[in-house]
């Protein structure tokens, strides 16, 4: 009898963790559709120096953690992903190729590969 209790417990303990991660995938994707925009301005700075792309960055960056930025403890698992996407969207729709490599030194992303023809 008291193997059959371990596995009904067993049992249970499964099928409520499994609800339980169903219903946080459910939430997370709920969210995930969602969009928060936020402008990031750079008009002041130069954008030919290393330190006017740095700056951008950093601003592009704080921009992306405040739109990640959760209260749910189950959903800030997300944030470091949700902040990394945002950034590289960003950074995209910048089109500033100095952004661009400075973002890529950043983060460890390997430049585009080179086509060479002769």
């Amino acid at each position: 009898m008291n193997s059959n209790v371990r596995t009904l417990n067993r049992t249970f303990l499964c099928y409520s963790t499994a609800v339980l991660l169903a219903g946080a995938l459910t939430v997370s994707n709920a969210f995930a559709g969602d969009e928060t925009r936020e402008t990031v301005t750079f008009q002041d700075l130069n954008l030919g120096t290393h330190a006017g792309v740095e700056t951008l960055y950093t601003r592009i960056h704080a921009a992306a953690v405040r739109v990640c930025n959760q209260s749910d403890p189950v959903l800030k698992l997300g944030e470091p992903d949700c902040i990394l996407k945002t950034e590289a969207r960003a950074v995209e729709r910048a089109n500033v190729p100095g952004l661009t490599a400075y973002y890529r030194g950043k983060t460890g992303g390997q430049p585009a590969a080179l086509a060479v023809s002769r």
